[in-house]
């Protein structure tokens, strides 16, 4: 039977079942480990708080912005493409404060799945086999487990790229009502319009890019599948 480091075997009957030996009996380890779930799930609750505040914010500024756009004939089109960088903007901010909030995600999928599970039905066994190394691993060395073309990815297939669509699609609508061509009434200022629909072409194309990524589907998946998890522990 293979063995980690120093002799520990997550597999052996003393080691493997601790959630078992948590429910039968009271153990200084079982306070200690239950502690530090509760502290946890708070540190987890707390930064989905922040990612839903950062998107209750962006839709809230775009919004305003194209209720500002359709008031007026003479407001221009360009504000919308503020509205467009803005929305970028925060997407960037969110992606950020998604990696931070799956290392704290991580570690209470790691606990629900291998420690309480185990505990309440111990014939299943536990998910990981080597969970309690990693999650020691963990603790001695907090790494961010996702990138940021991760994360980008998560955040953009969850809430960003229908917001970032709709709003691309009512600034060709606004296009479509000025004189002339699409093309020409696209120019802002100085910069023609070929060079903004080409802008705005590419920034739509590298987004598209680093949501549908190879290999970032599974990724986005099991995140959304964790985050359904984690709204009904806390709703």
């Amino acid at each position: 039977m293979a063995r980690d480091h120093d002799g520990f075997d997550p597999e052996a009957p003393a080691q493997s079942e601790i959630g078992r030996e948590m429910v039968d009996q009271s153990t200084g380890l079982g306070s200690v480990v239950a502690h530090m779930y509760r502290g946890e799930l708070d540190r987890e609750v707390n930064w989905r708080t922040r990612l839903d505040s950062t998107t209750n914010w962006a839709v809230t500024i775009i919004a305003g912005i194209l209720a500002y756009a359709f008031s007026s004939e003479d407001v221009g089109h360009a504000i919308i493409l503020v509205g467009i960088v803005i929305g970028v903007v925060f997407l960037v901010i969110e992606a950020g404060r998604f990696r931070r909030y799956d290392v704290f995600r991580s570690r209470v999928r790691s606990m629900q799945e291998n420690l309480f599970a185990n505990a309440l039905d111990p014939s299943e066994g536990v998910e990981q086999r080597d969970w309690r190394r990693q999650l020691s691993e963990d603790y001695r060395r907090p790494t961010v487990k996702l990138s940021l073309q991760q994360a980008l990815a998560h955040r953009l297939r969850r809430v960003y790229l229908p917001l970032l669509c709709g709003l691309l699609i009512v600034w060709l609508i606004r296009l479509t009502g000025a004189d002339g061509s699409m093309i020409e009434a696209a120019r802002v200022s100085g910069v023609p319009g070929l060079a903004v629909f080409a802008a705005v072409g590419l920034l739509y194309v590298t987004l598209f890019a680093i949501a549908f990524w190879p290999g970032q589907t599974d990724i986005a998946e099991t995140s959304d599948e964790a985050d359904r998890g984690d709204l009904d522990q806390t709703g």
